[in-house]
C-alpha cells in the first residue's frame, strides 16, 4: 500500500516538473494565466463533480426501502472501515460495472449497474463495493483531480507554444535569453503525451490501491479476483451494446472502453489478469485459500 502511495506522490511530481519545463518556454507571465484559468475550471469540476458524474452516467439515488440488501452492505463496510456512510445510486445498465465519486468521504457515491447487481453473487459483490469504498476513503477522487488540472494547464501552455512557434518563430524569455523553436515545439508536442501517459500511470496505481485495501477490508481477496473476470468477460461480451461516457471511464472498476481495440493503448486500467495476481498474494498473505465463508 505504501509502494502505491509513493509511486502516486512521483507521478504527481513529474507532472509538476512537466509544467515547470514546458512553462519556460513562454515566461511566468502566460503561465501564470493559464494556470489560473486551469484552477478555475478544475475547481468548478471538483465542486460539483458528484452531480456531474452521476448525471452523465444516468445514475439514480436509491434508498434504503428501494435496496435494502444493498444498503445494508455499504453500512456494513462502511463501518467496518470508519468511514461515513456514502449514498447509493443506480444505473439503468445491463453492462456490469461500478463506480465511486464524491470529493471527500463525507460527500462520497457508489454507483452500481444493474447488471453487476444481477452478474455477482453476494460475495463478489461484497468485494466489489469495498473497492469503491477504498477510493471515497483513499480520496482518489482528489488526487484525479490535481492530476487532471497539472495535465490541463500543460496542455494548455503546450498549445500557446505550439502557435507561438509557428506564427513567431522563437519566445523570448522574460529574461531576454532567446529559445530555439524547434526544442520549444517539440517540448510542446511531447510534453501533453506524457502528461496524459503519466495521468493513466496515476489511475492505475490507485487501482491496484483500492483492491489491496478492499481484499483486506473484506477478508476475501478471491472475491473480488472473481468479480473483477466475470465483469471483464461479460463487459467485453456487451461493448457493441453499451456506449460509454469516455470522459468517467477512469472511474468504473473495469475499463467500460476496455472492448474497443484503439482505446486499449489508452487504458487507464491494469490489465485484469495483473490485478487478479495481486489479489491472489494477498490471499496466501493472509492464509486465504477459497472464499471466506
Amino acid at each position: 500500500m505504501i509502494k502505491n502511495q509513493l509511486k502516486t506522490i512521483l507521478l504527481l511530481g513529474i507532472l509538476s516538473v512537466l509544467l515547470v519545463a514546458i512553462g519556460g518556454a513562454i515566461g511566468r507571465t502566460g503561465l501564470y494565466v493559464f494556470l489560473g484559468l486551469a484552477l478555475v475550471m478544475n475547481l468548478g469540476a471538483y465542486l460539483f463533480s458528484d452531480r456531474l458524474i452521476l448525471r452523465m452516467n444516468g445514475a439514480r439515488l436509491v434508498t434504503p426501502e428501494q435496496a435494502p440488501a444493498l444498503h445494508r452492505m455499504v453500512s456494513e463496510l462502511a463501518a467496518k472501515a470508519n468511514m461515513p456512510v456514502p449514498r447509493l445510486a443506480v444505473i439503468a445498465d445491463p453492462t456490469p460495472n461500478a463506480f465511486a465519486t464524491g470529493r471527500s468521504p463525507e460527500r462520497g457515491v457508489v454507483a452500481v449497474t444493474e447488471g453487476i447487481l444481477q452478474l455477482l453473487d453476494p460475495r463478489e459483490l461484497r468485494g466489489v463495493i469495498a473497492h469503491e469504498l477504498a477510493h471515497i476513503k483513499n480520496r482518489d477522487t482528489l488526487v484525479a483531480t490535481v492530476a487532471a488540472m497539472l495535465a490541463t494547464v500543460i496542455t494548455y501552455v503546450a498549445n500557446v507554444v505550439q502557435w507561438g512557434a509557428l506564427f513567431g518563430g522563437h519566445q523570448q524569455s522574460e529574461e531576454g535569453e532567446g529559445g530555439g523553436a524547434g526544442g520549444g515545439l517539440l517540448m510542446a508536442l511531447l510534453a501533453p503525451i506524457a502528461a496524459t501517459m503519466v495521468q493513466m500511470g496515476i489511475s492505475r496505481s490507485r487501482e491496484y490501491l483500492a483492491d489491496e485495501t478492499a481484499a483486506r477490508l473484506t477478508g476475501d481477496p478471491l472475491a473480488l479476483g472473481s468479480a473483477l473476470v466475470k465483469l471483464q468477460r461479460l463487459g467485453e461480451a456487451m461493448a457493441d451494446q453499451h456506449q460509454p461516457q469516455p470522459a468517467s471511464a477512469s472511474l468504473y472498476i473495469v475499463n467500460p472502453l476496455a472492448g474497443r481495440s484503439l482505446l486499449k493503448l489508452f487504458s487507464t486500467h491494469p490489465p485484469i489478469e495483473d490485478r487478479v495476481a495481486r489479489l491472489e498474494e494477498i490471499a496466501a498473505d493472509l492464509g486465504v485459500r477459497r472464499f471466506a465463508s
